[in-house]
This record gives C-alpha cells, structure tokens and sequence, in this order.
C-alpha cells in the first residue's frame, strides 16, 4: 500500500484486498470525478490512516497536497470512523467550500469476509456531484456498480487503463451491444464519423466502427484499451466490464436495482496529438537529413583541402591547411552525432573519442610512440557547446602533439572529463617538454591557443586556462602542460547548459 505499512487488526488477505483496490482507484476516480481515499485503521484503534489516494483527471482535485499516510480521528473524519464502527456507508456535505462549492464525502466500506478491513472516502464538490447525477440513472448506476466491484478487489487491468479527461466522452453498453447510455461528447465524437441518428438504444453492431475492445473486455472480463483509427480520426478506447453480481434472495433483488451485464465505454480522441507527433517526426527526420548533408559537404571541403595541400609546395601552407582541415573535421563530427539522434544533447566523451581518432591517424607521427587516453564520465551537452567542444579538444590535441614532443619519441597525452556540480573540466595533460621559459599566453602568437580562448570565454562563458605542470620533471625542469577548460553549467538563462551524468 502507497501510505505505508497500516496493520492494525489486518489479516494477509485484508492487506491483500486493499492492495488489489489501490490498483484500480486512479481508473475509479476519473469515472467517478471525485478524488477517492482509502483508510486503513492505525494503530490506535481510535484513528485511521490514509494507505492510498487517487486524484481525478476528469474535474480539479479537492486537495492542494497528498493526504497519503495522513491519520485522522473522531473530530476530523467522523463518517470514516463510523464506517469502522457500524460496517455501513455514510455520506455527508461538509462544511468547508472548495472553489466556492460545498463538498460531498461518500464512505464505503470495504469487507474481507464479515471484517471491516479499510473504509474508501469518495469526496467531490456540490456541483460536480450535481453534474455526475445529471448524467442519469443508468449511468449512475453503471458507477455504483464499477465501485462494488472495485472495493471486491475483482476489477481486473484496471491499473492498465490511461488518465480519463474531461474532454473524453462516455457509454454504458449492455452485454447485447445496445448503448443504454451515451455522453453527449461521445455522441459528437460519433457524428464526426458521419453516424446522424440518434445512437441511445442503438446496437454497437450497427455503428460500422471499431468495437472490438468492447467485445473483449466483455469476453475476458478484463479492461482493455486499444488504439483504432476511425477514417481520419485516431480514437483511445477504453473498456471496463461490468460483471453482475448473483443475487440469490428474491427479496433483495426487490429491494435493490438490477446490476447489468455490460461494459463502460470511454472514447478519447487523439487526433490532433498524433498529428502534432508525426509532424514532429517529419521535422525530426528532416533536421537529421540536413545534418547529414551538412556534415558530408564539411568533409568534402576537407578533401578539396588535402587535394591542394598536395599542390602547394610551402610547407608552411601544408601546415596551415591541415590544422584547418582537422578544424572542419572536429566540426563535422558533432554533425554526424547529430544526425543519428534525433536529439540534439549530445555526448562530449563520444565526440572526444571520435577526435581523438582523428588525431592518432592524421596527425600522430607513427614513428613516435605517444599514447592518448580518455577519461572521465559521460557529459551530455547542447549541440552550440558540444559544437564549441570539438575545437577546443581538436586545437589542444594538436598543440600537445606537435608542440609537447617536437623534440620527443614517447609520451602520453591525457584527456580527463569532470562533473562537479556547478561546472563542467574538460581537462588536456601531457607529460612533453612543457611551455618554453617566460611563456605569456596573453603575448602568444599561436592561432589554435586564440580559438581556444575565445571559445572558452565567449561561447561557453567559462574559463581557459594553461600552466606548466604534469607533475613530473627531467634535471630539475618541470615538465608538461595542463590545459583546463571550465564551463558553468547555467549559462545566460539557458535551459539547457548543463551536462547531465547518465
């Protein structure tokens, strides 16, 4: 039970029925426009305890808060404490005005042999009580049944059965098809299928729709809810049966009204959501196809580069042109994530590890023996900074190689990402020769360094920051660079700015 352990004078199948009825409250609720509570005895035998609760969907709720493991006493819950007592319902209009109405308490009790065993408060105002009574005898008496069936513990998939809106329209049918009471949003939803006649006293059988979930919710004695697409329209249905009880005293079947053997029939349109969903998926699609094109003009950008790379005799034009292809390529790389995911958050390890690839293969010179690690957590950010990200790491990467073992055979080069809470490290090590003495960064001519900065501080609105420091050293020269990007993970009010662990 939802409120917690409630054992007070419960036997295993008492806290057994309960739990089965907790399972079917939210379904009852919706039908019944009423938030329901159910009661259990606390340990005192003079309070009661709330063990479940269900708010409607259909109409507000009555209550701002949960009442869940709330206890109550004679003075606040007296109906709930007479139903304990006397083992019969109760009802009574309370004092209290909710949304500038009276409300209603209904308490029912609920039986596990001869024993009380949990008392369920349905509770409504005035006026939707008005209205629910307005609906008319067969339906109320279609509830009154739902609701003994429920507090039996033998309504069946109840749990299995959506949220109810008001906007959803209602039938009662008998086990024959013929509709002995239809909701005047029901009867509407009808007309849209070209159905003018009036449908009360109408057979299921004639209607030419789709009625198979009421045929097997009346087979199975189960609920169901199937989806069906009626022409243009895309309808939820939902069944809930109805199993009379036998009754076997003539006497009772004078003083009590017939139970019917049918089903609840409840139509929720879905039209324009479904609409709204494909369209989402057409212009989902259509972002990754751009994506994708976007991403193969970048490499065949990058491979009109290499062409006249080939051409140019200027080594340092060859240079120049390849740092500017592994910048095209970085870019590229978040455009191919994008392309595969139909969202646009994307994970920064996988992009480091694509990168780094990318190094290792065109940039690496494979006489040498440099190791590049990656570690760290998954770090999930926007395309902007997972864009801004790439070249970041592309830039470091390619200074650490070329200028951090220049003059070295082997070394390792250290990719660390961290999470820590309020900001995102992205953080380079590489144990080379280190920044030359009376190294500036604000005097450095270096182009890579200057995107990196600027990237850092003015698209990420974090910090940049470059230091000798590895933590080793050769002859007493301190050696390696450390480069650590910061990023606040709140940026300008952004919605999104931040990684998430996953």
């Amino acid at each position: 039970m939802s409120g917690g352990p409630c054992s007070f004078g419960l036997t295993d199948d008492g806290r057994d029925l309960l739990n089965r009825i907790q399972h079917s409250l939210p379904l009852l609720a919706d039908l019944a426009r009423a938030d329901l509570l159910l009661y259990c005895k606390a340990d005192s035998s003079s309070e009661a305890q709330v063990v479940a609760e269900a708010k409607p969907h259909s109409v507000p709720s009555i209550y701002s808060d949960s009442q869940l493991s709330k206890k109550v006493g004679v003075a606040d819950e007296p109906a709930v404490l007479r139903v304990f007592a006397r083992g019969k319902p109760e009802q009574q209009v309370r004092r209290e005005f909710v949304r500038g109405s009276q409300t209603v308490q209904v308490v029912h009790p609920v039986k596990s042999g001869q024993s009380v065993v949990g008392a369920l408060s349905t509770e409504t105002s005035l006026v939707d009580r008005e209205r629910q009574q307005e609906k008319g005898i067969v339906f109320q008496r279609a509830m009154a049944q739902l609701r003994r069936i429920v507090l039996q513990g033998q309504l069946e998939g109840g749990q299995n059965i959506g949220p109810i809106g008001e906007h959803d329209g209602s039938m009662v049918v008998d086990s024959r098809g013929q509709i002995l009471y239809i909701s005047p949003i029901a009867e509407n939803l009808y007309r849209r299928q070209g159905l003018t006649r009036p449908l009360l006293g109408a057979r299921l059988a004639d209607l030419r729709t789709d009625e198979s979930s009421f045929f097997k919710a009346l087979e199975s004695g189960v609920c169901v809810e199937d989806v069906v697409e009626e022409g243009p329209l895309v309808w939820v249905r939902k069944a809930i049966p109805l199993v009379a009880s036998p009754v076997t005293s003539w006497w009772k079947r004078l003083r009590e009204p017939e139970e019917l053997d049918g089903v609840i029939l409840v139509i929720q349109d879905i039209t324009e959501e479904r609409r709204k969903e494909q369209e989402l998926k057409i212009k989902s699609a259509m972002i990754q196809e751009i994506h994708h094109r976007v991403k193969n003009n970048l490499q065949t950008i990058a491979a009109l580069l290499r062409l006249q790379a080939r051409r140019t005799g200027s080594e340092e034009v060859v240079d120049v042109l390849r740092q500017t292809i592994n910048r095209i390529l970085s870019v590229a790389v978040v455009h191919e994530f994008l392309s595969h995911d139909e969202s646009s958050i994307i994970n920064i390890k996988d992009v480091c590890q694509r990168i780094l690839d990318e190094v290792t293969q065109g940039v690496l010179d494979p006489d040498k023996r440099i190791r590049i690690a990656l570690e760290g957590s998954n770090i999930y950010l926007p395309a902007q900074q997972a864009t801004s990200c790439a070249l970041i790491v592309n830039e470091l990467l390619q200074n650490a190689v070329e200028h951090g073992f220049s003059n070295r055979w082997e070394g390792t080069i250290t990719i660390t990402l961290h999470d820590n809470g309020n900001n995102l490290t992205l953080e380079i090590v590489d144990d080379g020769q280190g920044l030359p003495p009376g190294f500036s960064f604000s005097r450095g001519t270096n182009l890579g360094l200057q995107i990196v900065s600027t990237l850092a501080r003015e698209d990420l609105k974090g910090a940049f920051e470059l230091v000798n420091g590895s933590g080793s050293s050769q002859g007493g020269t301190h050696c390696g660079v450390r480069a650590m990007v910061t990023i606040p993970k709140a940026q300008r009010g952004q919605k999104v700015a931040s990684a998430a662990i996953r």
